[in-house]
C-alpha cells in the first residue's frame, strides 16, 4: 500500500488547516490509519487514529477538541482537520496504515505498520 500525503502549509495562530492522505495499493484492503508528527528536536508522536469503519477514533490528549480525523474508504482518502492551531503544532506531518488500529498507535516490539507516507510541512506562526 502506498500513502500520499498533502495539506500543509504555513498559518497563522487560531487558523485552520486540512491534511489528507490517499492511499494506493491494494484493492479492498481494510487498513486502520493514522496520523503522526514530528517537530524539529523531538520525538514522533502520534496524533490521531481511526478504524477502518470509522467507527473508532483516538486523539492525542492536546489536539483533543481541536483536531478531527475522518475517511471516506470510497476515495481511499483519509483527512485530518486542524482548527485553532497553535504554535506549537508546528511539526512535519506523517500519515500510516495498518491492519490493526491498536497497532497504528501502539505496535508491538518489532512490528512495522503496513505504510508510511510522505511528510508534510505545518507551521504555526504566532
Amino acid at each position: 500500500v502506498q500513502l500520499q500525503a498533502s495539506g500543509g502549509g504555513l498559518v497563522r495562530s487560531g487558523e485552520s488547516l486540512r491534511l489528507s492522505c490517499a492511499q494506493s495499493g491494494i484493492p479492498g484492503s481494510r487498513f486502520a490509519m493514522g496520523w503522526f508528527r514530528q517537530a524539529p528536536g523531538k520525538e514522533r508522536e502520534v496524533v490521531a487514529a481511526i478504524s477502518w469503519s470509522g467507527k473508532t477514533t483516538y486523539y492525542t490528549q492536546s489536539v483533543k477538541g481541536r483536531f478531527t480525523i475522518s475517511r471516506d474508504n470510497a476515495k481511499s482518502i483519509m483527512c485530518l482537520n486542524m482548527t485553532s492551531l497553535k504554535p506549537e503544532d508546528t511539526a512535519a506531518y506523517y500519515c500510516t496504515a495498518d491492519g490493526d488500529f491498536d497497532f497504528v498507535i501502539h505496535p508491538p516490539p518489532g512490528h512495522e505498520r503496513a505504510a508510511w507516507g510522505q511528510g508534510t510541512l505545518v507551521t504555526v506562526s504566532s
